[in-house]
């Protein structure tokens, strides 16, 4: 990890298949920045397996999200409590993911596993997907944009630059200049002061976070 607002991701939706006394277990996991992403990408699952006996799922949001260090959600869906959604959660985590959904579809083959067999198996089937997967690295961050006349180009640059800048600012040249910008989330109190503090001093017309 590089940073405090770094983290790693799935690089792509994957899928794997785990055949456990004649149940079919059929894992997938998808990149989710959002609790509305995922509700879509449950549906979808549920869509395309519809005779399925269950969809066993757990999120990870980007640390940070809602305000919290680690927001996250897991469903048993039917099976047993707790034998289902918190193996998969414990994959996702131990895998070092956020933004990242796992959802566990189970076709029931006619043999009762036990408690302890279904936790194995959907332990099993979120990790091997978890490994499957890949990694990609993000980076929280909040976008800016302001507005300021061209000679201040120069202070607004250094202003943004020092406050965590991630990637090159986007300028737009007219009367005055436009800039949209990320910053990393956790220097935004830091950005906010630079950037209070160049509007008092009238070296730029405004400035407003972009959501």
């Amino acid at each position: 990890m590089e940073h405090i607002d770094d983290f790693y991701a799935p690089f792509e939706t994957v899928t794997s298949e785990l055949k456990i006394k004649r149940s079919l277990f059929i894992a997938q996991i998808s990149p989710c920045g959002r609790s509305e992403d995922f509700r879509g990408i449950l549906t979808e699952v549920g869509r395309l397996h519809k005779e399925a006996n269950h969809h066993c799922w757990a999120y990870r949001l980007a640390p940070g999200a809602d305000g919290q260090e680690d927001v996250s959600h897991c469903s048993d869906d039917g099976e047993p409590a707790g034998t289902a959604g918190k193996p998969i959660l414990s994959a996702i985590r131990q895998g070092g993911l956020f933004c990242a959904c796992v959802v566990v579809t189970r076709y029931f083959g006619g043999i009762k596993l036990g408690v302890r067999g279904l936790i194995d198996a959907y332990a099993e089937a979120g990790k091997t997907v978890v490994n499957l997967s890949g990694r990609v690295l993000k980076t929280r961050a909040k976008k800016l944009a302001v507005r300021l006349p061209y000679a201040a180009i120069k202070e607004a640059t250094h202003a943004i630059t020092s406050c965590g800048a991630v990637g090159s600012p986007v300028w737009s040249y007219e009367a005055e200049v436009s800039l949209t910008a990320e910053v990393r989330a956790s220097f935004a109190p830091q950005a906010e002061k630079a950037l209070d503090e160049l509007a008092n001093r009238g070296l730029i017309r405004s400035w407003g976070w972009v959501t």
